[in-house]
């Protein structure tokens, strides 16, 4: 047997016993009529014995004899019974007995001294808060699913505890050159003496791995205008932006400035998705057929010479006479429209639309829409940055990594943008 064979057998050999023990527990459930979860199941008997054999094993390290050994006899510190006590784990209340020793300076590390919770705990309740849930919905979920009943105030203490970790997210140093960011907002409403409508921007990058990253969340007074813009901006620009190659937002005149002013080389580049959904907005849908393969002539086109062609033909046509708002909004938004039509049609799918940051910003929506409104801004950014920690891993490359080809994106960025992306 090779040395490679080794483990995979000692991992096989593992799994067959796993198996069988599991199903030994299983007949004897069913043999018995225990149920799963709850007081006396399965589950939670299971836990409560790995929990004391656990236990029982951190207090022979203590000691430095195992029980019943005569090593100990003179050691100075013996067993000296145990004390019951009920913790919450992730298969609802179990009553675990924790030894004692007759100097009483034991302290276990699985179940600390004044700890009523073990940490997978709070891991589900910030899992249920991030999806949406309210407290009283956790409440509710946890003592139907569980049978275990919490207190208000312990899961409002359970979330508070990632206020520290926020505040070290929101102002952790960035990258010095970013090849994209995808900048948008989403509305909240808040309670700021009366109940507000607020926006939150969100601003999601590109590394130069081709990896996307939430770099922060910021509630803004007003709404997304430059004003707003410029500070978040800033912001990223003091945490350590120093160049940005392509910036892409809506169809707001707030952005382009405020990026501009930021970082004076960024090209602005407004969503396309944007302009294709304004424009179906300013027509009726019974003119859609003809009107959708007018605006995919401009957009697809292979160069800004035949995007304005196209564009030409479009004003010319009968849906263009019709429609002259819709022709309007392609040429105001022109300049920041065009920059993408420079790049291979295989690098276009990277940076011609903000579908990146909507993607999250709609799993957003859904940890904000069953809220109703919050009481502070604090606690809006406190559910938001669950929600994005829920699903956003920086070093998880399979889940965030934006183009399948990404190096050959890198490429043509780094001939159009020439030095800007050298690693520093």
């Amino acid at each position: 047997m090779t040395e490679k064979t080794v483990p995979a057998a000692a991992a096989a050999a593992g799994e067959a016993l796993v198996g069988e023990v599991v199903e030994r527990l299983m007949d004897s459930a069913d043999a018995s009529g225990a149920a799963l979860l709850g007081e006396g199941g399965l589950l939670t008997e299971i836990t409560r014995a790995v929990l004391e054999r656990a236990l029982e094993a951190e207090m022979a390290e203590h000691l430095g004899y195992e029980k019943h050994d005569p090593a100990g006899r003179g050691s100075g510190n013996s067993r000296n019974g145990t004390s019951p006590k009920t913790v919450l784990t992730d298969v609802g209340a179990v009553t675990v007995a924790v030894p004692r020793d007759r100097n009483g300076d034991f302290e276990p590390q699985l179940v600390p001294k004044n700890a009523r919770r073990l940490a997978g705990f709070n891991d589900r309740i910030l899992s249920l808060y991030a999806r949406g849930m309210s407290v009283r919905d956790i409440r509710s979920h946890l003592a139907q699913i569980y049978g275990v009943e919490v207190s208000a105030d312990l899961i409002s203490k359970v979330t508070d505890a990632v206020v520290d970790e926020l505040v070290s997210w929101q102002n952790r140093p960035l990258d010095a050159v970013w090849p994209i960011i995808c900048i948008d907002a989403l509305w909240v409403k808040i309670r700021s003496g009366s109940v507000v409508s607020k926006p939150v921007c969100l601003a999601v990058g590109v590394d130069m791995d081709g990896r996307k990253d939430v770099l922060g969340l910021w509630v803004g007074d007003g709404g997304e205008g430059a004003a707003t813009w410029m500070a978040v901006l800033t912001e990223l620009r003091n945490r350590g932006i120093e160049d940005v190659c392509i910036v892409c937002c809506d169809g707001l005149k707030g952005p382009p400035d405020a990026v501009t002013a930021t970082w004076p080389r960024a090209t602005v580049q407004t969503c396309v998705i944007h302009l294709i959904r304004a424009s179906l907005r300013l027509s009726s849908s019974k003119d859609h057929p003809q009107l959708v393969p007018a605006l995919r002539a401009i957009y697809t086109a292979p160069t800004e010479q035949a995007a304005e062609q196209a564009l030409d033909q479009f004003t010319a046509s009968e849906p263009g006479e019709r429609y002259p708002a819709v022709v309007r909004t392609w040429q105001a938004a022109w300049s920041e429209f065009t920059p993408y039509l420079a790049f291979p049609p295989a690098t276009r799918t990277v940076v011609h639309s903000t579908n990146m940051v909507e993607s999250i910003n709609s799993r957003l929506r859904k940890a904000t829409r069953k809220r109703g409104h919050f009481p502070s801004e604090q606690a809006a950014l406190k559910v938001l940055y669950l929600a994005v920690r829920e699903q956003i891993n920086p070093k998880a490359r399979d889940l965030n990594h934006v183009a399948a080809h990404w190096k050959e994106a890198l490429n043509q960025f780094s001939l159009f943008f020439e030095d800007r992306l050298s690693i520093r």
